[in-house]
């Protein structure tokens, strides 16, 4: 069994930073992509940043040079540093892995519960 955990939500004010984390622990032979995604109330989930394996990244338009993804292979973790916050940011942030449990097995999309992220004007 495949879990994602995610950290480091909250309240900050605009313009103001935060950094979330998640941590895959399990079965685990194999990380395709780690990333972020986000929903507001209201709205359909959306994709914020993913990492691949390789090291090479994607952002959505409106966190370009605002929101960094970072991974370490060796834990199983990916960030998501946020600098320059607005209030439209504000949502709640999905981790999201492509996971390949077992050499016998293909690869599956897993999620974590979530954090909520809250950007004050």
């Amino acid at each position: 069994q495949v879990q994602l955990v995610e950290s480091g939500g909250g309240l900050v004010q605009a313009g103001g930073s935060l950094r979330l984390s998640c941590a895959a622990s399990g079965t685990i032979f194999s990380i395709n992509r780690m990333g972020w995604y986000r929903q507001a109330p209201g709205k359909q989930r959306e994709l914020v940043a993913t990492i691949i394996s390789g090291g090479s990244t994607n952002y959505r338009d409106s966190v370009k040079g605002r929101f960094t993804i970072s991974g370490d292979n060796a834990k199983n973790m990916v960030y998501l540093q946020m600098n320059s916050l607005k209030p439209e940011d504000t949502a709640v942030y999905y981790c999201n892995a492509i996971i390949r449990p077992s050499s016998d097995y293909g690869q599956y999309d897993y999620w974590g519960q979530g954090t909520q992220v809250t950007v004050s004007s």
